[in-house]
């Protein structure tokens, strides 16, 4: 008898997943990233967003003036006080894809959920999942267990009319994770700030807003602003802007409540109409770059449909119905545009005491451009372009904004530059990078101290030159080529010291790439703890005598104290697909010129204190203990 062919392809081959497996198999597809709460866009928050928006777009349709948040260990409460979902469908609509109201316009105007599936991954991928509709008198619940339904039922109530959801993420697929209370705090602060008069009660603490976005954006400022904030409001549209004395522009973008962090078209828009309008009232071709230099503010819109790239919802595409179906109204951009134009122009004819101030702005960022301008092409002149791809950059096939094919489309997400000190450690990492989507960049060196240097002499350092010119933001941080800025230096002092250097460099001129979550610092292991039957590499001090005591006989440890030590078979495990990452954020609130001060500025009692209390020395870290 023939032997059976291991690769048949037939009937038998083809499976079908139902909806709850569907989501746990390929949680990517739907809360983007999974992650351990260490990083505000991992998984464990979007499912608390998921829920929460439900409650949100019942305020919006008005129903409810508050929301109740409760988070205890690992378990999330949400009891919202809206219309509660209709008892026949609780189960229906907490476990079928693509079922659930908000298809229908008449009930969800303008909400930030639309394609019915945020509860189900919610339910699919907590260990535990309870909703229960409290309507009129009535109450239905439904009880689940890794998305498997073990109970449901009916009965009279007294409560009054909302939804209740109480979850905890599985660990199945979160892993050990904990939640940072501050970034659900910042999210249920936007929401309050977006909704203005619904009160957010999390753990106890109320945030309610009375001013919305005047109010997140005076909250958030972390510099005293050149002139009083702009407050403009429309239908379906609010704005708030203002100039800074730093470098960058710092806007934060919102769609139907949804903090669209990546931005989208509707800031692309904004930050147009901002250009266009301060050019036609001075009646100057300004620069839209100098116009922007140091632009602070904030803008929320409200559309219908809106057409969000990925579930995450962090970017806003452009709205197929309103850019096809002219019936619909305007563009979102045009929209935004005649907005700003009137209402902008309008503001500055009636508050004149602050137009010499933008002017005078806008000179400045102009006459300090031109001047960096012509240092930066010097120093490139010096260093043709050709030197960043040949000598300093090792580049990959695909990269970050290119227009892929669909197939392709992962590959330009991966985009990685590893940023390394010296040409031994990026000769480890080319070798055994995957060329598709990872490039390397050698530093020589270190670089100058941006926070301490003047800008001048900034533009003036080499390796920084080189640096910007192989990120691609030159002109325009949205021409980024890499998704993932990834700093991979030693961690001894040195390296230590120029990834600081680095992290300056970015948070002072290039805020917006920590902002919108690109930048990150590599982990590599520390030891190599190993015996004749097995080998484990370990990041910290507590991994490393975990491994000792577990192997237990003939162990031998390895310390690593630069990366060129690891050998590049070795190496291929840690920038794969296990590469452990850690994001290098920035909050809305968080001043970048006080973190700088901080680490950067002039040695101070509390910088000591927090060396002495966080610094490990190198005998630490060599004491095996065996």
């Amino acid at each position: 008898m023939a032997a059976e062919n291991p690769h048949t392809y037939d009937e038998a081959s083809i499976r079908h997943l139902d909806d709850i497996e569907h989501i746990r198999r390929r949680p990517g597809m739907y809360i983007g990233r999974l992650g351990n709460g260490d990083n505000q866009g991992d998984g464990i928050y979007v499912l608390i967003k998921e829920i929460v928006d439900n409650s949100i777009d019942e305020y919006s349709m008005g129903y409810g003036k508050q929301i109740l948040i409760d988070i205890v260990d690992r378990q999330v409460t949400v009891r919202d006080f809206g219309r509660g979902i209709p008892l026949g469908s609780v189960v229906v609509v907490t476990s079928q894809l693509n079922t659930g109201g908000k298809f229908d316009d008449k009930n969800f105007k303008k909400s930030v959920g639309l394609n019915g599936v945020g509860t189900k991954a919610v339910n699919a991928l907590s260990s535990s999942y309870r909703v229960q509709s409290f309507r009129d008198g009535k109450t239905a619940w439904a009880e689940y267990k890794g998305g498997k339904l073990i109970d449901s039922g009916e009965s009279t109530t007294h409560e009054k009319n909302g939804t209740l959801v109480v979850f905890t993420p599985d660990t199945l697929m979160f892993g050990d994770y904990h939640f940072k209370m501050e970034y659900v705090e910042t999210l249920i602060k936007n929401y309050s700030y977006l909704k203005k008069g619904l009160a957010l009660v999390l753990n106890g603490v109320t945030y309610k807003s009375e001013n919305g976005l005047l109010d997140l954006v005076n909250e958030n400022m972390s510099e005293t602003p050149l002139y009083p904030l702009i407050h403009l409001e429309g239908e379906d549209i609010e704005v708030v802007l203002t100039h800074g004395g730093s470098y960058g522009e710092n806007i934060s973008s919102f769609v139907n409540s949804q903090h669209t962090r990546d931005g989208g078209t509707h800031l692309a828009a904004l930050r147009e109409a901002v250009a266009k309008t301060l050019k036609d009232f001075f009646k100057k071709n300004y620069a839209p770059e100098d116009i922007r230099q140091g632009l602070v503010g904030a803008i929320s819109i409200q559309i219908q449909e809106p057409n969000f790239e990925g579930q995450t919802k962090t970017k806003l595409g452009s709205n197929y119905m309103w850019e096809k179906e002219k019936d619909h109204g305007p563009t979102i951009r045009s929209f935004v545009n005649d907005f700003i134009a009137r209402n902008l122009d309008n503001y500055l004819r009636i508050h004149t005491e602050i137009v010499p101030i933008i002017e005078e702005k806008i000179k400045s960022s102009q006459a300090e451009r031109e001047e960096i301008s012509s240092i930066q092409k010097k120093t490139r002149e010096r260093n043709k372009k050709a030197s960043v791809y040949n000598r300093k950059l090792r580049d990959c096939k695909y990269h970050y904004g290119d227009k892929l094919p669909k197939d392709k489309l992962d590959e330009g997400e991966k985009s990685s530059i590893f940023i390394t000190e010296g040409d031994s450690a990026s000769g480890t990492i080319t070798k055994v990078r995957n060329a598709n989507h990872q490039a390397v960049f050698s530093l020589r060196g270190k670089p100058c101290n941006s926070y301490k240097e003047s800008r001048k002499k900034v533009a003036e350092n080499e390796e920084l030159n080189l640096l910007i010119s192989a990120l691609g933001v030159e002109e325009e941080i949205d021409d980024l080529r890499y998704n993932n800025i990834i700093v991979a230096t030693d961690a001894d002092d040195d390296g230590m010291h120029i990834r600081m250097l680095v992290l300056t460099f970015f948070l002072k001129y290039y805020p917006d790439l920590i902002r919108r979550g690109h930048v990150y610092i590599l982990q590599t292991p520390l030891f190599r703890v190993h015996n004749k039957k097995e080998t484990r590499y370990c990041y910290s001090q507590e991994e490393k005598e975990a491994a000792i005591a577990e192997l237990k006989t003939g162990v031998e440890i390895t310390r690593f104290k630069g990366l060129g030590e690891i050998s590049s078979h070795e190496f291929v495990d840690f920038i794969g697909e296990n590469m452990r990452l850690d994001a290098v954020t920035l909050s809305d609130e968080e001043s970048p010129a006080e973190i700088m001060e901080f680490y950067m500025g002039i040695n101070t009692i509390e910088r000591q204190n927090f060396i002495r209390k966080n610094l490990r020395s190198e005998k630490e870290l060599e004491d095996v203990n065996i």
